[in-house]
């Protein structure tokens, strides 16, 4: 096992939507405008690894010209990026991950596609892993969780919190994810998507966040694994080194925000 000689630096976002229509709209016509921000970003912080938590695309039907620009800025990158697909870009036959040939990408890693559930950085003593949506209807995010096998464990989930979630009703597809599903998780942090806006929910032990969407936010959740085996967060403006305080409870958000 390689010992940890200074700090590991991950860098998560979700809700990217790259598109040719509203997110385009919102960068001068480059659908990819929130996807490149956040991997400049990435690079000026110098992380480790990036973590795209779901939906990072804006549907399954984009057209073979923006999924090529996406293809190129993560080729480019610089540095492992683990994508977890979510409600808006499962990993069906005929997903963009598919179309795009993310899976022929290298430093790319798409949960469901080129890794079943586990990416393992054995040269960081890290393991990431979470549930792939592999279809519109239902799931439960943070099932069949696997057992420690590196140094940092670190979960990735894309759906709803709430903190006891009723599963009894499906008046939506929320793909509820709940506090004691949370801690059972164990993990060293756990990035979520789903919420536009970023804030720190609860579970038990386990550091529990959304990152919230780039062109919402207007930052990355900067997750620091330290060399004395804590665990920092904070938040960074969209290409900056500069961090901010994360909320802490889902008090500071209103209901419209956490869709």
């Amino acid at each position: 096992m390689p010992i940890q000689t200074r700090d590991l630096v991950l860098v998560h976002t979700s809700d990217v939507h790259v598109d040719e229509d509203y997110t385009a709209s919102l960068f001068d016509g480059d659908g990819n405008g929130g996807l490149r921000l956040v991997l400049e970003s990435a690079r000026a912080l110098n992380a480790d690894l990036v973590l795209l938590c779901g939906d990072t695309f804006e549907c399954n039907r984009l057209s073979s010209k923006v999924l090529a620009q996406s293809a190129d800025l993560l080729a480019k990158a610089g540095r492992p990026v683990v994508i977890l697909p979510g409600n808006h870009d499962p990993v069906m036959e005929d997903s963009v991950f598919h179309k795009g040939r993310l899976h022929d990408i290298e430093n790319v890693s798409v949960i469901g596609l080129t890794h079943e559930m586990s990416v393992e950085f054995p040269h960081l003593d890290l393991e990431v892993w979470g549930r792939a949506h592999r279809h519109y209807g239902d799931m439960d995010p943070l099932a069949h969780v696997p057992p420690k096998r590196a140094l940092w464990t670190i979960a990735m989930a894309h759906g709803h919190y709430e903190p006891v979630p009723d599963r009894s009703t499906h008046v939506r597809a929320s793909w509820l994810i709940g506090e004691e599903e949370i801690a059972a998780t164990g993990a060293d942090y756990l990035a979520l998507g789903h919420w536009n806006r970023p804030v720190q929910v609860k579970g038990g032990s386990v550091p529990a966040y959304y990152s919230g969407s780039p062109d919402h936010a207007r930052t990355v959740n900067v997750v620091r694994l330290k060399a004395d085996r804590t665990v920092e967060v904070s938040r960074a403006p969209l290409m900056s080194r500069a961090p901010l305080d994360l909320p802490q409870t889902t008090a500071d958000l209103s209901p419209a925000d956490r869709l």
